[in-house]
């Protein structure tokens, strides 16, 4: 049974990491929204029954969950760490990003989309689960690539802005000048 050893703040006023003992998949990372749980394991349809969680993000040893805005940690951190121990070793080791050619505008053959996922998982996702987040391409349309930000990431403000445009400004110098970053 997985222990929490620690609760860290995310630059994401609304999300918190829940750090464990050991890791908690080993494959991919895994994102789950409250609206889209249909792939949900034990551990995330019981942390979806405590009010107020809106999504949830594993990586390595780090459970992210991010809550409704209107809602203080302090009610709900312990609750959430209870419910992480007594549910870790329900979690399924699933392939974690979401289709990332799912909606047909990317094909994995793309040679300029194979370039940004390996810049983006050399540069960007390392940062990005480290505040407890993540990000799936969802397609590259011309030099338009579209993503969809997870854990942390996915409501944090800064995300939107700051986030995304130092994400397309890195593209833009390690792959291709002419790439645009959009949210999906």
């Amino acid at each position: 049974m997985g222990k929490v050893i620690s609760i860290e703040s995310t630059p994401n006023p609304h999300a918190k990491k829940f750090m464990l003992d050991r890791p908690i998949c080993t494959g991919n990372a895994r994102s789950f929204e409250k609206t889209n749980d249909k792939e949900a394991d034990s551990l995330s349809c019981a942390l979806f029954k405590i009010e107020h969680v809106t999504s949830i993000f594993y990586v390595q040893e780090c459970v992210t969950v991010n809550k409704a805005f209107d809602v203080s940690w302090e009610m709900l951190e312990r609750q959430i760490a209870l419910t992480i121990e007594e549910n870790v070793d329900g979690v399924t080791d699933g392939s974690g990003r979401e289709s990332e050619w799912g909606n047909g505008i990317g094909t994995p053959s793309n040679s300029l989309l194979e370039k940004i996922n390996a810049a983006l998982d050399e540069k960007i996702r390392p940062a990005l689960a480290g505040d407890g987040g993540g990000l799936n391409v969802i397609g590259l349309d011309g030099f338009t690539l579209k993503i969809h930000y997870q854990g942390a990431c996915g409501s944090c403000p800064s995300a939107t802005t700051g986030t995304l445009m130092a994400i397309q400004d890195l593209l833009k110098k390690d792959v291709d000048e002419r790439i645009q970053v959009s949210l999906a």
